[in-house]
């Protein structure tokens, strides 16, 4: 029998060892108080009985969503009276179909459902760019199993793999699967800056605030001293930085964290990993984490007003090992480089500040340049192969892909790139920087077999 959540995060955050899984998948629910129970699933569902129906926060992803409502209806029969977006990543949700055809199994209302307001735009968006956000899914999470996504065992974020799965067309152009699913339900009560609600016999406040996500909120029961967090807290180092996706917002990451710390929460309820209980215990997790993305912010910003370069405060900028040690701030899925690299983007733009990379020459010639002052696309790969060995795998990586883009056909070239990016994959410990680099290697394998 698995450990009750609570407990577990109690013994975790008190005693700082680690030693079973914090984010877990399995679809179980808990109780974790009278009227609130959460469904660890792909992402957590929190469900409040209110009186007057059942308030759900997130619906899990579409390969999920069935499982989360059957847990759900473990714990209760009562009408699914409200369905609220913690925001509008897939994982929470492409599940909503579920919760809708629940409502017509048992002859009731569909959910209100309730976001902000930005989550309509997104829709449009990943209806939009549904080839290309499968595309970046299949690379994100190629690396790892996702439900593997944040460390022993756990989903996050932006897990859920794309509606119909990730398949090829005899090898070739990935099948078009829609991002979104058919079924997704659309928010139809949405908020700018805050809403409060009474539902049933309880009082709830929604707010918004920028962090992971544009169009991202969190709860607030006033009455009861509860705050459903969502994707804020995911008991891995905040995701400030995926280098695929679009802008996020450490620093109001932060601001968010401490305005929850303000209204004193006894019960925090996430979105992926362990609910929290107890004030003090809470203001200390939300207050470490916010103060480590404070301190990237800061180092960032005053570099730069220095006149760094990117390449310069990639290179320094740092967060203490003991930080970065604690049970819900280990770089799991994200990573401090990748947040330096958003705090960047969102104030200084996406040139790095090399002059020879504002307006740079294709990555073939480049390559091929380099590989022809070489001596060949064979003596810099391996030169890159002895740089593996010795450690340098960064380094190592600059060379691979030289040779790769200047012998884009060489069996041998692509074979040692593919060993490289495989060796690097299995050293990194975030899943952003262990998709990428499995997908780099797919790619020299793919070179190998098309021309064995």
């Amino acid at each position: 029998m698995a450990t009750h959540p609570i407990d577990l995060s109690t013994r975790v955050i008190d005693s700082g060892v680690i030693d079973e899984r914090l984010n877990r998948v399995d679809g179980d629910i808990w109780e974790l108080t009278d009227n609130v129970a959460i469904v660890e699933s792909f992402s957590h569902c929190v469900t409040v009985n209110t009186g007057d129906g059942l308030m759900c926060f997130d619906a899990s992803g579409a390969q999920s969503g069935a499982k989360v409502v059957e847990a759900i209806r473990t714990w209760s029969s009562a009408p699914i009276s409200h369905l609220v977006y913690t925001h509008g990543h897939l994982d929470h949700v492409g599940g909503s179909g579920a919760f809708l055809a629940d409502a017509n199994a048992r002859g009731l209302q569909r959910p209100r459902v309730v976001s902000h307001e930005a989550v309509l735009p997104r829709f449009a968006r990943y209806d939009d760019m549904s080839d290309f956000n499968n595309l970046i899914n299949r690379r994100q999470f190629g690396g790892i199993r996702a439900d593997q996504g944040l460390g022993l065992g756990g989903g996050a974020g932006e897990l859920a793999p794309a509606a119909g799965g990730a398949g090829s067309a005899g090898g070739g152009r990935p099948v078009s699967h829609r991002f979104l699913p058919e079924d997704a339900l659309a928010p139809d009560h949405t908020f700018r800056e805050s809403l409060s609600m009474s539902v049933g016999n309880l009082a709830v406040e929604m707010h918004h605030d920028r962090g992971e996500t544009d169009d991202h909120l969190w709860a607030w029961f006033p009455e009861k001293k509860w705050i459903v967090t969502g994707d804020f807290i995911i008991w891995n180092f905040p995701n400030a930085g995926n280098p695929q996706k679009v802008q996020r917002y450490a620093a109001e990451w932060a601001r968010a964290l401490r305005r929850m710390v303000a209204m004193g929460p006894e019960l925090l309820l996430p979105a992926h990993g362990l609910p929290i209980v107890g004030k003090e215990r809470i203001a200390m997790v939300l207050g470490e984490i916010a103060t480590a993305l404070e301190s990237l912010v800061t180092q960032v910003i005053h570099l730069m007003n220095d006149g760094a370069t990117l390449d310069t405060i990639v290179h320094s900028v740092k967060v203490p090992d003991a930080v970065l040690a604690k049970p819900y701030l280990r770089p799991l899925y994200d990573e401090p480089e990748f947040v330096v690299r958003g705090i960047w983007r969102l104030y200084g733009g996406w040139w790095d500040g090399a002059a020879s990379r504002l307006k740079p020459s294709p990555d073939a010639v480049l390559g091929t340049e380099i590989a022809s002052l070489a001596g060949g696309a064979d003596v810099l790969i391996a030169r890159a192969k002895g740089l593996a060995e010795d450690g340098d795998m960064r380094l190592a990586c600059h060379l691979a892909d030289f040779a790769g883009w200047a012998a884009p056909d060489d069996i041998a070239v692509h074979t040692r790139r593919a060993e490289i990016y495989e060796l690097r994959r299995k050293q990194e410990l975030s899943l952003m920087s262990k998709g990428i680099f499995r997908a780099a290697a797919r790619e020299s394998e793919a070179v190998v077999k098309r021309q064995q």
